[in-house]
């Protein structure tokens, strides 16, 4: 199992503060009551060792097997599709497009990986709110980075927005125009909850559904006209 880098400094600081905590407790001599010195360091050690196994999990990066295809489009995302729609996408692809958004939970993996291979021609980051990403409004108003791709032969071009959330106040993004990406390729991550959208082009065909569970690199989200 991979730890993805973002997660691996405050990991490390978990451990260290384990140690530190861990090592006061053995070294101390304090009373056996219950609030003795050392029985509130080995309570902190106990805490710190906690968030770093959470920490390890959370930032969790497994392999995945891609789908291959020119026209299938993978989840960028783990988690919950909560609807899916036609909306007025002018920054991008300049057109009507279909959208699917996927809420990431805290136990979701995070790791965010392309739905398509291609180009990136576009990335813009919008400064904004912080409210449930489960909501709607979070689309239009939560703090977002949008990634543009362009397929190779450029017939078509899709778009994914990282959408921070309550909890999530970190958006994590690898890639910058002109770099190429492969179809379910990492280019980042959003730290503790958040929401992915997806932007197709008109007449893709869906092959999800509101309520599915989906996984980033190997569920296919839809096919491209």
């Amino acid at each position: 199992m991979l730890i993805a880098r973002e997660g691996i400094p405050l990991i490390l600081s978990f451990i260290v503060i384990h140690a530190i905590f861990l090592a006061g407790g053995l070294i101390s001599n304090g009373s056996e009551s219950w609030l003795s010195a050392r029985f509130i360091l080995f309570a902190l050690a106990a805490a710190s060792a906690l968030l770093a196994l959470f920490s390890i999990y959370f930032f969790r990066d497994p392999e995945r097997s891609t789908p291959q295809g020119e026209k299938l489009v993978v989840s960028p995302a783990d988690g919950r599709v909560l609807g899916l729609d036609l909306v007025e996408e002018e920054t991008f692809i300049g057109a009507p497009a279909h959208r699917v958004s996927i809420f990431m939970n805290i136990f979701n993996v995070h790791v965010n990986r392309s739905p398509i291979k291609g180009t990136v021609r576009y990335k813009e980051y919008r400064k904004g709110k912080f409210f449930n990403a489960s909501l709607d409004k979070s689309s239009e108003q939560n703090e977002a980075l949008s990634v543009g791709i362009e397929s190779l032969n450029r017939e078509y071009r899709v778009l994914v927005r990282q959408i921070a959330g309550l909890i999530a106040r970190r958006i994590v993004c690898h890639v910058g125009e002109s770099d190429t990406l492969a179809c379910g390729e990492r280019f980042g991550m959003i730290r503790f909850g958040s929401r992915l959208e997806v932007y197709l082009p008109p007449g893709s065909t869906w092959r999800v559904a509101a309520g599915d569970r989906v996984k980033a690199g190997t569920s296919i989200l839809a096919e491209l006209p």
